[in-house]
């Protein structure tokens, strides 16, 4: 009798709380755990080209998972299903998960790119990230047309000329064409006018783009005159040279 007075009810009480929201965390986790996987959700982040679809990532899921539906969340490998929509080329990155309410969620962000590229009767892309991207049957990217021979000698620096004009607003609307010459010197083609740019080789981009935007915002203020001219060269870094 002694020893139970020494018990406080209300320590009895909290230990008894404790021991029951243990059970009820144990039993939710379980149940949790078996419970069905009815639904798959396919979200689609970053730019919105498609070059896959929902119905593509649904797809590679099956090919990981034989049955995605009506199967436990404990028979799911999540880093299967994962590294199966990775394996697609035009997938840059993914993330799969399961909701708690038991949805299997894929959460995709798509290759970007920035130039396409017509190589000696091949057709490819190059994205964001200098690397190769296959073309796709559900989207085309409006993005300059390459032509030309790309190798492993001028990919890099090709890429780099892409990225800027793809992160610069006036080059993306209005550089349409680059070919690469067999002596790796550049001619591009604008939207609005019919000249040609010959831009030279890969050296000094930055200035030769910057000398391009300067001579359109001068010459554009004559609509007549900058219809006339032929040829606008950028090779000499410190001056446009136009010929009519």
């Amino acid at each position: 009798m002694k020893i139970l007075r020494k018990i406080k009810w209300s320590d009895l009480r909290l230990i008894l709380i404790f021991i029951v929201i243990i059970g009820l965390y144990s039993f939710a986790n379980k149940r949790s755990e078996v419970r069905a996987i009815e639904n798959v959700e396919v979200r689609f982040y970053g730019n919105g080209d498609h070059f896959i679809t929902s119905q593509n990532v649904n797809n590679l899921l099956i090919q990981s998972f034989p049955k995605p539906f009506n199967i436990n969340k404990s028979s799911l490998d999540l880093n299967s299903l994962e590294a199966g929509v990775q394996e697609n080329e035009m997938v840059k990155s993914a993330d799969v998960f399961v909701t708690v309410d038991g949805k299997l969620v894929a959460d995709v962000w798509q290759r970007r790119a920035i130039g396409r590229v017509l190589n000696e009767g091949e057709s490819f892309y190059i994205d964001s990230e200098g690397t190769i991207m296959p073309l796709s049957s559900n989207y085309t990217a409006r993005v300059p047309i390459v032509v030309g021979r790309v190798d492993k000698s001028n990919s890099k620096a090709l890429a780099g000329l892409l990225k800027q004009i793809d992160e610069d607003a006036f080059l993306k609307k209005n550089i349409t064409g680059i070919t690469i010459g067999v002596d790796q010197k550049m001619e591009m083609r604008s939207r609005d006018q019919d000249f040609k740019i010959l831009f030279g080789g890969f050296d000094q981009i930055t200035k030769k783009f910057e000398n391009y935007k300067a001579f359109i915002n001068f010459a554009s203020k004559d609509s007549v005159l900058i219809g006339q001219y032929k040829t606008i060269n950028l090779k000499f870094t410190q001056q446009v040279v136009c010929t009519k």
